[in-house]
This record gives C-alpha cells, sequence and structure tokens, in this order.
C-alpha cells in the first residue's frame, strides 16, 4: 500500500527558530491526514527530493511552512509546490560529507557527528551545522555540540553549511551514535591551519571545493522531475511557444541555414514574466516538443553557495547539457544568481561559462526571471542571451481556458462555471490557479469524507478565494474588504456613482473606452474631513469590483536612506501591475506627496514625489492599475499631482447631512437591538457636526452604557442613547469644513 501524499504551497517559515533546522511546519489537519505526529520525518518533493521534520503550524492547511535551507534543498522558490509524504528514515551506517575549506579543516567527524544528530537528509541536501534543538533526540548532547563548533571555527560557525555526498543506507538517513562520518576524500578535520598550509596550496583547497561540487552536482537530478505538458497546454503562452519552437528548431535542425544567410547559430534566449506564470513550465514543453534534454539549474539554489561551489555547479550543469545534445539549459530565476546591483564576485565566473557554453552546437541557454529589470546587463548582451520572450498576466478569457485545463481531471459538478470563477480571479496567474483547485478539493474532500464519488463544487472553488491569494498579492498591505460593496455605503449617490465611472469602469468596460477612443482616468483623489468614509468607500469599492486593492499609508513609503524611497514606489507599482486590474489606494497622501520645495527632509519628500509623477503618467503607460488617494488635507498635495493624466478625478467626500446619518446609524445598529422609544431619524437629525465615525461610536457606546448597567441587558433605550452623546462628542471643525467647501468650490 503506497504512503499517503498531500500537494501544498511552499512557504518561507516567519519563524526565526526555524531558519537552517531543516523543518517544515504543517497543518495539524495535514499532520492527521498524513498519519503523522509532530517531529516525525517526511519525504518533500520539489525539483528535487529532500527529508524534513515535521512540527505543527497554525497557518493555513493548504501551505507548508519551510525553513530556508529545505525550501533550497528542493530547488523551489516561495509559492511552488511542494508533495509531502511520511518518510521512512534509515540509520545510517556511515555518511559523506562535503563542506568549506575552513570547516573541512576544523572539525572533527566525532564534532560533526554531534551537530547532525536529530536532522534526517538525503544525498545532496546541504545541511547546517546548527544542531537541531527543538526537539533534541535521546543521547544528543546539543550545548557539547555548540562549544565544540565554536572553538574550531569561531564565530562564524552558525554559517557554516555542508553538503551530504554519499549515504548508507540510500535514501532519507539519521545519524546515530554508531554512525561513521567522513569528510570527503578523506580529509580528516580539525588540522591546524599551518598544517594545511604546510602540505597544501591555497589554489590546490580552492581546487578542490570545486570538484567536490561538481561531483555533488552530478549526483543531483538534473532532469525535470514531471513529465512535461504539451505545447497544446500551454493557453495564454502559445505565440510565446511557437516563437521559442522556431529559434530552437533552427538552431538544432538547421545550423547551416542560419550560418549560409549570416547568422550565428547559437541560441540563448531570456523569458521574463510574474511569478508563477509559468515561464519554466513553457520551456520544458518546448523543449520536450523539439526533442532535446532538458538540464535545469535553479539559481536561487546555487546563490546560496560559496563562489568556489556555486562555480563548480554552473560548470557541472553546463558538462552534463554538452554530453549529449540537442540540450537545453534552463536556468531559472537567474536574477539571483546574477542581480544587476552588486554583482557577487562569482557573476563574473558564470557569465564566462555560460558565454563558453552557449557557442557550443545544437546546445541553447535559456534563462527565466520574473524582474527582468534586475539582472546584470552582461547577461544580455548579443554574445549570451540576445532573444526575449516575454509572459503576459492570463486574462478572464485565458483565466477560464486554463481553469478547465487544470480541472479536466478533477471530477467536478455540473453546475462548476469556470468563467464566473476566472472573474473572481482577477491577477491570477497559473500557479495561484494551481493552489485554487488544491484548495477547492480540500474543501470538497472535508465535505464528503463517506462519498464513494466526491466531486468539486462551484462553491467549494469559490469558497477558495476566502484563502488563495495571487503571489503578487501575499504582503501584508493587501485591503480586507470584509465582503463590503457599494450597496452598503448610505446615501452618497453622487459620490458612489464618480467612485464608479472613474475607478470601476476603466478596469471592466476597458473595450467601452477603446470603442470611443478615450484614455480611462488613471488615479482619483477622494477628500473630506476626518471619519466621512472615505476609507469605507475604497473598501466597499474594492469588494463591488473584485479587485486587488493595495493599500498605503503615505508616509509608509518614505525611507530616510538615499534612492529607497524611491525603490518603494517603483516596486509599488511593479507589483500592482503583475496583480492588474488593481487599484493603488494611497491613504493619507498628502504625507506621500508635499508640495516640492517646502520640505525639510533633504529632498527626500521631492524625489518621491518625481517617482510617483513619474509612475503615473511616465513613459511606460499604466495598464489596469488605478491610483486612488485619500486625504483631508488637499490644499497640502503637489499641484503637479492632481493635473489631468494623474489624479485628475477631484472628488469631494461631505459629511454626511440628516439623511446619510440616520442611514449610518441604521447600519450600524443592524445587529444592535433597539428598544421601542429609539426614533434613529429624530436622532440622526439632532446630531449636527457628526461624521459618520461618531455616528458609529455613538451606537457602540451606547450598546456598553446598557451593558454597565446590567451585564443581562436585551435592548438599547433612548436613555442610553443620550447617556452616550455625552461620551461621544462631535468631531467634526467647522473652520476645517469650510475650508473644505471652500476648496471643492474652487475646484
Amino acid at each position: 500500500m503506497s504512503s499517503p501524499q498531500i500537494t501544498l504551497t511552499a512557504r518561507l517559515s516567519p519563524s526565526a527558530i526555524d531558519t537552517r533546522r531543516g523543518v517544515v511546519r504543517l497543518h495539524p489537519e495535514v499532520l492527521d491526514a498524513l498519519g503523522l505526529r509532530q517531529w516525525d520525518a517526511v519525504r518533500l518533493i520539489g525539483a528535487r527530493p529532500s527529508a524534513a521534520l515535521a512540527a505543527e503550524s497554525a497557518d493555513l492547511p493548504g501551505v507548508a511552512l519551510l525553513d530556508d535551507i529545505t525550501l533550497t534543498n528542493l530547488g523551489i522558490v516561495e509559492g511552488s509546490e511542494v508533495v509531502v509524504s511520511p518518510a521512512t528514515v534509515s540509520a545510517a551506517r556511515s555518511i559523506t560529507v562535503a563542506g568549506s575549506r575552513l570547516a573541512t579543516t576544523s572539525v572533527t567527524p566525532q564534532t560533526l557527528r554531534l551537530a547532525l544528530m536529530g536532522k534526517v537528509f538525503t544525498v545532496g541536501d546541504a545541511v547546517s551545522l546548527l544542531p537541531q534543538d527543538l526537539a533534541p533526540p535521546p543521547g544528543a548532547d546539543v550545548t557539547a555540540a555548540r562549544q565544540r563548533l565554536s572553538q574550531a571555527i569561531g564565530m562564524t560557525w552558525t554559517n557554516e553549511l555542508i553538503t551530504i555526498t554519499a549515504s548508507d543506507p540510500d535514501g532519507a538517513v539519521a545519524v546515530a551514535p554508531s554512525t561513521v562520518v567522513n569528510w570527503r576524500d578523506g580529509a580528516r578535520g580539525g588540522a591546524q591551519p599551518a598544517q594545511l598550509a604546510a602540505g597544501t596550496t591555497q589554489a590546490t583547497a580552492q581546487s578542490q571545493v570545486i570538484e567536490d561540487a561538481v561531483i555533488v552536482a552530478e549526483e543531483l537530478d538534473t532532469s525535470p522531475s514531471e513529465t512535461p505538458l504539451p505545447v497544446a497546454d500551454l493557453v495564454g503562452a502559445v505565440d510565446a511557444a511557437r516563437k521559442l519552437t522556431e529559434w530552437l528548431e533552427l538552431a538544432f535542425q538547421r545550423p547551416e541555414l542560419l550560418q549560409k544567410l549570416g547568422a550565428a547559430p547559437r541560441l540563448g534566449a531570456l523569458v521574463s514574466g510574474p511569478e508563477g506564470v509559468g515561464k519554466a513550465t513553457l520551456v520544458r514543453a518546448v523543449a520536450n516538443a523539439v526533442d532535446a534534454r532538458i538540464i535545469e539549474v535553479a539559481a536561487p539554489s546555487i546563490a546560496v553557495l560559496e563562489a568556489n561551489a556555486a562555480a563548480g555547479q554552473i560548470r557541472a550543469a553546463i558538462a552534463e547539457a554538452e554530453r549529449g545534445t540537442p540540450a537545453v539549459l534552463l536556468v531559472t530565476d537567474v536574477d539571483s544568481l546574477l542581480p544587476g546591483s552588486n554583482p557577487p564576485p562569482v557573476a563574473t565566473i558564470v557569465l564566462d561559462s555560460l558565454l563558453n557554453a552557449v557557442n557550443t552546437p545544437r546546445l541553447a541557454i535559456v534563462a527565466t526571471t520574473a524582474h527582468p529589470e534586475a539582472i546584470d546587463p552582461r547577461l544580455r548582451t548579443v554574445e549570451l542571451l540576445d532573444r526575449e520572450l516575454a509572459l503576459a498576466l492570463p486574462t478572464s478569457k485565458v483565466r477560464t481556458e486554463l481553469l478547465r485545463v487544470l480541472m479536466r481531471d478533477v471530477p467536478t459538478e455540473s453546475d462548476v462555471d469556470f468563467g464566473v470563477v476566472a472573474d473572481r480571479t482577477p491577477g491570477f496567474v497559473v500557479a495561484d490557479l494551481v493552489a485554487l483547485r488544491r484548495e477547492a478539493s480540500v474543501r470538497a474532500a472535508l465535505r464528503q469524507k463517506d462519498s464513494p464519488e466526491p466531486k468539486v463544487s462551484s462553491d467549494d472553488l469559490v469558497g477558495a478565494l476566502e484563502t488563495v491569494r495571487p503571489t503578487s498579492m501575499s504582503s501584508s498591505d493587501n485591503l480586507q474588504t470584509g465582503g463590503l460593496t457599494l450597496d452598503a455605503v448610505g446615501d452618497m449617490a453622487e459620490v458612489k456613482q464618480s467612485l464608479t465611472e472613474a475607478v470601476l469602469w476603466p478596469l471592466q468596460y476597458p473595450d467601452s473606452f477603446a470603442r470611443l477612443g478615450v484614455q480611462p482616468p488613471r488615479g482619483v483623489l477622494l477628500y473630506g474631513p476626518p471619519g466621512c468614509g472615505k476609507t469605507f468607500l475604497i473598501r466597499a469599492l474594492a469588494g463591488s469590483g473584485r479587485l486587488n486593492v493595495m493599500s498605503v499609508k503615505g508616509a509608509e513609503l518614505m525611507d530616510k536612506w538615499v534612492g529607497e524611497s524611491e525603490r518603494a514606489v517603483r516596486e509599488l507599482f511593479r507589483r500592482a501591475a503583475e496583480a492588474s486590474p488593481t487599484m493603488i489606494f494611497l491613504d493619507e497622501v498628502d504625507a506621500l506627496a508635499p508640495r516640492r520645495g517646502q520640505s525639510s527632509d533633504s529632498g527626500v519628500g521631492d524625489r518621491v514625489v518625481a517617482a510617483l509623477l513619474t509612475e503615473l503618467d511616465g513613459v511606460e503607460p499604466l495598464r489596469d492599475v488605478i491610483v486612488v488617494g485619500a486625504t483631508n488635507r488637499p490644499e497640502l498635495i503637489d499641484p503637479a499631482l492632481l493635473r489631468p493624466g494623474r489624479l485628475e478625478r477631484i472628488i469631494y467626500v461631505p459629511p454626511p447631512d440628516g439623511e446619510a446619518r440616520a442611514a449610518i446609524l441604521r447600519s450600524s445598529a443592524r445587529n444592535t437591538p433597539l428598544a421601542d422609544d429609539v426614533d434613529l431619524d429624530v436622532l440622526a437629525e439632532s446630531l449636527d457636526r457628526y461624521s459618520a465615525a461618531d455616528c458609529a461610536a455613538l451606537i457602540r457606546e451606547a450598546a456598553l452604557t446598557a451593558m454597565r448597567e446590567s451585564l443581562e441587558a436585551t435592548v438599547v433605550t433612548g436613555a442610553h442613547l443620550d447617556e452616550a452623546r455625552e461620551t461621544v462628542r462631535p468631531s467634526l471643525d467647522p473652520a476645517q469644513l469650510a475650508s473644505l467647501e471652500a476648496y471643492a468650490k474652487s475646484r
């Protein structure tokens, strides 16, 4: 009988105590489903297999929280899929490890055994020397291990990583007191630097490290773990697949034709697109279609290695690719290994290796990245990656087809409408839709535990949207709507209509704007007295339009370091474009974009305003992104931000009148039982200069007053409301109201 297994979404564990510990945290329901207890071993499959210790997590059932080392060992990035199953762990008779020159010459096998006690790993895994002290096994001496490692290596011992190069037996193993632990090639450990210098040179030691890295890389599985998709299933990427296919066929099958026409037969291509859009899947599918071998290199996994080991792994992968052509060397997330800013010393070595490899007949190099602007410009030269493909976000139509493809092997109810689900998933990429399918399947399984023919229903798919968010929206700045819509906003008919036209129409009806030949507004400014519902309106607007909303407090983007604030603005708009259709909500925008030339912050505010103006109305046009700012001090905002093409629609949110206050009171008291002597319409007329927030606070204070009289109170009376008015006073300032009304008339 095969072991149960569950596919989950990998996330980096936020817990500092898990760092470098070889731990995966799973929801208790997942542990129960797999028949595991806390600190049992699990087998993990990502781009390659690995093993780790399982612990409990309070996160979502569909998420596996991995520490940084485990994520690297699997060769995946955050947001990827990982298959989790119980692991059969053997006590190792012997293991062989490779490490840095410092660790190899300083740490004895006996100390190494102490550090590895209680951990589980497989051949090819990187393992920290930090002792496993979260759940130490019997016989482990954590204190002694720490002391010995500190004495042998010094203060940097906690940063050391070693690589498991061989084990007896194979598979997932754990170190026992009787396990024989050896350094690779018979290195004894504990040798003093002077002794080492007497027998070997620096160059020889570095050469040995590179050789070890090459051997380790050859032991890793360089082929994809799953059968590549057929090209026909690449919904939304058909054009990109056709181009890449043509390039590979010419380079592999007709190189003489290219030479005859004066073109080099080499092929180097860069595939860019948002995270999770399917860049690597595209390359695998096309390589399989043209009968080419594919050798994958996970750049994030190599980037964490020391320079010599990283260079060795690249050389090993290239050597593997050259052993049998035609072949495609796929370097995923290349920006992590070859960043544009502050490139590491190994960057030059890697670039030289790739330059030599790209000239090998019938060998193509394809790199992928989600941040093309952040890669080393030397990578995009004519001699290396001279061709580029860009994958766009799936449209609603494409998402519908993707859902059909993803769900074709899943039993579903007959009423499932993939078009409706696609409309409710703006900004979702393929990886997000896979996560949605998985979460819907979990919900269906929990609902139909005893059903002989379980099926996924429309409610399961829609319910999964409560927990599955687009990859680009996984940050904490995502605005929670709480199910609000504009229908829940009392009165404000003109304001709601203006917001609908300026924000929802451009995102929902782009064809109408194109048909009439007009550009939709790029931004809207909401202004009005504090407490009158500006943020509430935005939440309701987001709920009505089913938009992705990024909420940013103006002051959050300000940073004392030169260039960081401007970078934060660029990053905000980049993420918004990746999650489009998106609304960026800039709360307290006057703090972010004050009038230039009047600040005393060394010019930081002026540079931020310039960056914001450039993003709103620069060379690169905004597509499917609307910016909404809110403030109660509109006169402080830089005038350049309010001209047409930027925050051109300026909407005044006035204080509530008597009718609006009555609607707000009814909405606030919808779950509060009121006595017969309470007339909210009469009460609303008497609440002059009360804001929407004041009205809500009044109902809340009245309920608390009733509770003070008796914790058994069942209704709120008029007397309770009268007493609450003594505590909740009107907050609207007549002078500020007059100023805002004068500003509204001037606009």
